[in-house]
């Protein structure tokens, strides 16, 4: 099944960690949702299918949107394709953004799941990040949440926090399990170029943790997470079970999925395109019916590459049969040739019919999977 991501490029105020395109001048709200309803209808036969089993509004921050916003969305995507019955529809959220009438209006859309950005239960990491919520405002939130029938939460969770000791790391983690969400996100601190935190680590502001006690947070999150009957089902991502992210599933399983907004991405198992990243461009182009895109075709190695990148991360790993019908048996063999190493130090295991990480071996997984790459 197909999927379409909606970008809203929106935030009250920027996190110093963050690089993804944003804009925290909202005055042009209203225009953008236009040229999104535009953008959509223009794209309507990129998908080879017109039944779509997902939708996503990423971001940004995707509940800065009114509810008379995302009907207008959802109401354009339903005009151009099908939804299939149980459709998953996910939007990212900020605790802030979510009291009880907000949470109302989403459910009254038709949003049947939330990504909430809590990132941390404790203030002090809250601040430092510069989240525009505190702790408080985060447990409320998915309380709210509930209280309007959406059940279907994610809750987002980043370790290796300056000054995050393993206690305080345990102390998030206790507290969102208790809040009986059926899904977890959980990312280790990135350092991206061009972001406030990047100029604090360079300036010696703050200092990052070393690596030994992140793998530890890491490898607390996976103990935690087993004894409340979570399944590690991607190197980022837990779940109860069967409480997958279909969407994001859909990436790693290399499915097909349209991009709709500034610096959205798009995948036709043929070529990868992207949007222009700026708001101004992105909605003067729509408007006049320009191209703001770029594409790339994959070639052989690309699409093996980025197969092995996502899927290896995943409980389902590398499909063997996937491998030799779409890339013939001598890549196969030398790939088979090239991870018993892994699989004789106890990172990888194999069967019949795929290769999948071992536990040991999930700290590792970037490496091992740009050892296979091609």
């Amino acid at each position: 099944m197909a999927g379409i991501y909606i970008h809203i490029p929106f935030c009250k105020q920027a996190c110093h960690y963050c690089d993804f395109h944003f804009s925290t001048s909202l005055s042009s709200k209203t225009t953008l949702v236009d040229a999104l309803c535009t953008e959509i209808e223009a794209r309507k036969d990129y998908l080879e299918t017109k039944e779509l089993s997902t939708v996503y509004f990423g971001g940004g921050t995707p509940s800065l949107l009114d509810k008379l916003a995302i009907e207008k969305l959802l109401g354009t995507i339903s005009k151009h394709f099908t939804l299939t019955k149980n459709a998953e529809i996910t939007l990212e959220a900020n605790p802030d953004d979510l009291n009880t009438q907000k949470t109302n209006e989403l459910k009254a859309t038709g949003i049947n799941r939330l990504s909430i950005g809590i990132q941390s239960f404790l203030d002090e990491h809250l601040l430092l990040m510069n989240r525009s919520h505190t702790s408080a405002q985060a447990i409320t939130a998915v309380k709210n949440a509930k209280k309007s029938g959406i059940e279907n939460i994610s809750i987002d969770l980043i370790y290796g926090l300056p000054s995050l000791s393993l206690a305080k790391w345990k102390h998030n983690l206790e507290q969102a399990f208790s809040l009986d969400v059926p899904h977890l996100s959980s990312y280790c601190l990135t350092v991206e170029k061009k972001t406030a935190l990047n100029k604090f680590v360079e300036n010696k502001t703050i200092a990052l943790p070393a690596e030994q006690i992140v793998l530890e947070q890491f490898e607390v999150l996976m103990e935690e997470a087993a004894k409340h009957n979570f399944v590690h089902y991607e190197i980022s991502n837990f779940c109860k079970e069967n409480m997958y992210s279909r969407h994001n599933s859909s990436y790693w399983k290399s499915d097909s999925y349209l991009g709709i907004g500034p610096s959205a991405h798009s995948y036709n198992g043929i070529s990868r395109q992207w949007n222009v990243a700026n708001n101004v461009l992105y909605i003067k182009g729509i408007n006049a019916a320009e191209q703001v895109f770029e594409k790339e075709i994959l070639t052989d190695a690309n699409r093996f590459n980025e197969y092995i990148m996502t899927r290896l991360r995943t409980i389902w790993g590398i499909d063997l049969r996937f491998i030799e019908t779409n890339f013939g048996r001598k890549v196969l063999d030398n790939m088979l040739n090239s991870i018993k190493e892994y699989i004789d130090a106890g990172f990888m295991q194999e069967n019949k019919e795929n290769v999948t990480l071992t536990q040991k071996g999930k700290f590792l997984a970037d490496k091992i999977a740009s050892d296979l790459f091609i």
